[in-house]
């Protein structure tokens, strides 16, 4: 079995009381059934107040009527660590804020950035994220698993993560060429060409494949209405998914109201105030940008290799940067034009978990943009053919 994680893994430590937020409100947690029959033979004074924590029908921790997690205190302590032991957590609590996604031979463990501490150290990282290895001599075979597809897709995302992180190009031209590339690898998917997809991964780190992009995003820039409507759609649809905390409607209505309540002129106004502000007092922005991006293409893409999803997970990614730079505008103009380094870890860890820790919200995501298409639209229709123009 090889196992991969990030390069700022070890750098994690829970923060337990001196968190700002907790993990155990607004989740519903499920317990694994191990540790569900160990909870049942507790004995003690423990045991009456554990018990009365359980929904034993789901296999559940019940919550307060604050959505809080019957096992949590006043402090944000958790009562079963306190009484019980680090060991004695169920599965989810142990591993939590790791995020495991699982292939044929490999296991990927990433650090959610639902966590406000791992928000923090990712979004302070400089320098690239880098990828370690470990093999073992464990085992697993999956029943339907294409391993032709699956070898492409991470070919197709290292090369991704190579361009997130050619730090001579802007952020916005790295998205926008992951986004054709991931554009063009799904029409070969559709069609069954997978062996297809190898010439597209130097064709996207061509100086011709950088004009074509530049010259795609200034005329989105320069079309304000099409870019006004397309970027409220964006933080609109948040509406539609699941709602985790009732908190999280309230920042999308008030960041929506600031920055769309003035009409198109508006919105120009604040973002041209809001980009110019951010490369004086923020210079550091693109880099933070970079290891978001890197984040959710790492954490997604490869999950193509079980839907089939490509070119929506490369959008999702793209369009959950755009919407917390949204939010980050409004916090911005909410603070009478200030923002600090903790806002925009906030607003991270918010994002992520109403969309990441449900999986209800993360199909929905996918699907809005299979059937929106939005980061499609601000483009030319046309895509890269050997850095000319049109996809074969």
């Amino acid at each position: 079995m090889l196992y991969i994680v990030p390069d700022y893994y070890e750098e994690f430590a829970c923060m337990a009381d001196r968190c700002e937020d907790t993990c155990c409100a607004g989740w519903k947690i499920m317990i694994d059934r191990r540790s569900l029959i160990r909870y049942g033979k507790v004995k003690g004074p423990f045991r009456k107040q554990l018990h009365k924590a359980i929904c034993w029908l789901d296999g559940t921790f019940r919550q307060s009527k604050e959505r809080r997690c019957a096992c949590l205190d006043e402090q944000n302590l958790c009562e079963i660590y306190k009484n019980l032991g680090g060991e004695s957590l169920c599965r989810t609590c142990r591993l939590y804020p790791r995020h495991i996604e699982e292939f044929e031979g490999v296991r990927e463990i990433t650090l959610s950035v639902s966590c406000p501490e791992v928000a923090r150290i990712l979004l302070n990282k400089k320098e690239p994220v880098r990828f370690l290895n470990c093999e073992t001599d464990k085992s697993e075979e999956y029943e339907e698993f294409d391993p032709f597809l699956y070898s492409m897709l991470v070919d197709a995302r290292s090369t991704m993560i190579q361009i997130l992180q050619n730090r001579e190009l802007s952020v916005e031209v790295r998205a926008g060429l992951i986004l054709g590339l991931a554009h063009d690898i799904q029409s070969r998917v559709d069609r069954q060409r997978i062996f297809a997809c190898e010439e597209l991964f130097e064709r996207y780190q061509r100086p011709e494949a950088f004009l074509y992009v530049e010259k795609a995003l200034q005329e989105y820039q320069n079309c304000l209405k099409r870019r006004h409507y397309l970027e409220w759609q964006m933080l609109e649809e948040l509406h539609f998914l699941e709602l985790l905390r009732p908190q999280w409607q309230s920042l999308l209505l008030e960041s929506q109201a600031i920055l769309y309540g003035q009409g198109s002129e508006g919105f120009r106004s604040i973002f041209e105030e809001f980009d110019e502000w951010m490369a004086h007092h923020m210079p550091d922005w693109e880099i933070k940008c970079e290891q978001l991006l890197v984040y959710f293409i790492f954490t997604y893409f490869c999950g193509a290799v079980y839907d089939g999803r490509v070119y929506s997970k490369v959008q999702m990614a793209v369009s959950s940067v755009r919407c917390i730079y949204q939010l980050m505008a409004a916090r911005w103009k909410k603070n009478e034009k200030e923002l600090q380094v903790e806002d925009i870890v906030e607003l991270v860890y918010r994002y992520s978990r109403e969309v990441e820790h449900s999986d209800q919200n993360l199909e929905q995501m996918e699907r809005m943009m299979e059937e929106h298409n939005w980061l499609a639209k601000a483009c030319e229709k046309k895509r890269l053919k050997k850095g000319e123009g049109k996809d074969d």
